[in-house]
């Protein structure tokens, strides 16, 4: 299977670092011109030279912007109005005690993880649908449907991304418009590298055990009894990105080593 995303748009949100780099990087290989996105301009500015260093034929822009605010999201679509393919990355997780959270960190949380998404959605797809194909991903998680004790809010979020990609895929339905999300398990991302390193350091044990410790306690029902990279995350995306993809459509698909245990 040879994927060609040549002529096609992508826009990837908190794609600086981690699940996002990966998956523009992803894009960026199939010919597809990669927006990325990330909330400071020095992450984006170094984001891109070394993209652009990497892979010297490829065509990359940035974008500043903090989407979990109205006013980010306006500036992201001011600077790029139109896009064949959103993939809807920008995220993050904090451990927490539940009965210690204020309502603000829940809101702000949503903001970032759910409302980022659907300002998106809300822009780009109608301009797909008048064209008659586009592809959008929501970046949810196994934690979506496995809601993690330790960061509760978290997993409530990734199962509102499921709702509303569904929800958006029945939308356009009939429309050449594809809507998928794709559920990572853990992943050798920045987000859980630095706590795994931290844990390491914490212990006086390396990041490999920590990272061993964690499944076996966090997430004992993993099959692949490891991490996941980040670009065995990105090779689905840019699947459900392509136009070998276009029967998948209104699907939660994961890449997620297992640890869900369901043959649904």
């Amino acid at each position: 299977m040879k994927i060609d995303l040549t002529g096609r748009k992508a826009v990837v949100t908190g794609s600086t670092a981690g699940i996002g780099r990966a998956i523009a990087e992803g894009l960026a290989l199939a010919g597809a011109a990669v927006v990325i996105n990330g909330r400071t301009e020095e992450r984006v500015a170094s984001a891109l030279r070394e993209l652009r260093a990497k892979f010297p034929d490829a065509e990359f822009v940035g974008v500043t912007a903090d989407l979990a605010t109205p006013e980010g999201s306006a500036v992201l679509v001011a600077q790029v109005p139109d896009a064949d393919i959103l993939v809807n990355n920008v995220g993050t997780a904090h451990l927490n005690n539940f009965f210690d959270q204020s309502d603000d960190e829940w809101l702000d949380l949503f903001q970032l993880n759910v409302m980022s998404g659907v300002r998106a959605a809300r822009h780009y797809v109608p301009k797909m649908v008048a064209r008659g194909r586009g592809r959008v991903v929501f970046i949810s998680s196994e934690s979506g449907l496995n809601i993690p004790k330790e960061m509760i809010d978290y997993g409530v979020t990734k199962t509102a991304m499921l709702g509303v990609s569904r929800g958006l895929a029945e939308l356009v339905a009939g429309t050449g418009v594809t809507v998928n999300a794709v559920l990572p398990g853990p992943t050798n991302s920045e987000i859980l590298s630095n706590w795994m390193q931290g844990t390491a350091r914490e212990q006086g044990i390396t990041q490999d055990q920590a990272e061993q410790q964690f499944l076996e306690t966090q997430r004992p029902t993993t099959l692949i009894k490891r991490f996941a990279t980040t670009e065995e995350v990105a090779n689905m995306v840019v699947y459900v990105c392509s136009d070998q993809a276009s029967a998948t459509t209104g699907a939660a698909l994961r890449v997620d080593g297992g640890v869900v245990r369901s043959i649904a």
